[in-house]
């Protein structure tokens, strides 16, 4: 089995136990129980839980079953973090994944309560996920730690409140490492703690997410500028009064910053052990640079 036909079988195996394990809170309310799951059934990247899913993989196959649980949590927050993103508080956004946003579908009260629900919900697969207790510990301990007051909260908060305001390039980086990157450097630690990497060996594992966070970001500040809504799945060239790496560099240099993150990545990556190595290169092609 070549790479390609590893990282879709991890996502269509990983698919397949998300639906089969949305949240349900059956109930005579009329809409929420529907909603809960609406967003997941919209589709989506699944990046986050591959790249925690390829780590486990590489190292212990026979755990990748049991990660599912931890690969699902995360994709939980980055969904509740969508749904609170599209919010009219937020980006007013009225499609995501090519499906109108929650608050247009429903309201803006359900779309929220939505999002809140899907958060906690994420610690509950952690504690019932088929690990030992100090496993979860750690896992609770990291998806808490970037997602929250000093992680993707933080990015968030940045992000609305200088709106309008031209930020410095390392500050957009600052803003951007804790919006976006920190979840998917988690993503790929979380991967290392449940196949009991060393700490020296989680924590480059970190490092590169972070870098694959930024390049995620970079990307997708490009297709905001560059694609239009239906091919995006998403509103687009709504960010002219964001800072953004296109508005910031412009399109040219956003992507030679894109191109720059790619090769320091590459650099990074190379020092891993094989099997990952080849894998999240085969990422990096993947999603990048095609």
């Amino acid at each position: 089995m070549d790479l390609a036909e590893i990282k879709d079988t991890l996502l269509i195996d990983f698919e397949a136990f998300l639906q089969k394990n949305l949240p349900s809170a059956p109930s005579f309310h009329p809409s929420y129980d529907k909603a809960l799951k609406e967003m997941f059934e919209a589709g989506g990247k699944r990046f986050r839980p591959l790249m925690l899913l390829q780590i486990v993989e590489s190292f212990q196959p026979l755990l990748v079953k049991n990660s599912h649980f931890i690969a699902l949590a995360i994709e939980m927050i980055h969904t509740y973090s969508l749904i609170h993103d599209d919010l009219p508080t937020f980006d007013d956004a009225n499609l995501r994944r090519g499906h109108p946003t929650l608050h247009v579908s429903y309201d803006e009260v359900t779309a929220t309560l939505v999002g809140d629900a899907l958060n906690t919900h994420s610690f509950l697969l952690i504690a019932d996920a088929p690990f030992s207790s100090d496993i979860k510990i750690e896992l609770i301990y990291e998806l808490s730690l970037n997602s929250g007051a000093n992680g993707m909260v933080l990015g968030q908060a940045i992000d609305c409140y200088f709106e309008d305001k031209v930020l410095t390039i390392s500050e957009l980086r600052f803003l951007h490492i804790h919006k976006t990157a920190k979840l998917i450097a988690c993503s790929l630690k979380m991967g290392a703690i449940i196949v009991g990497l060393d700490k020296d060996k989680q924590n480059l594992l970190y490092e590169i997410g972070l870098n694959i966070g930024l390049l995620f970001q970079v990307q997708d500040d490009i297709i905001d500028a560059t694609y239009t809504s239906y091919k995006a799945g998403k509103p687009t060239n709504n960010d002219n009064s964001k800072n953004s790496y296109t508005n910031l560099l412009g399109i040219d240099g956003a992507k030679k910053e894109k191109d720059r993150l790619i090769l320091e990545v590459e650099s990074q990556i190379d020092k891993l052990d094989i099997e990952v190595k080849k894998r999240l290169l085969s990422s990096i092609d993947r999603y990048f640079k095609g």
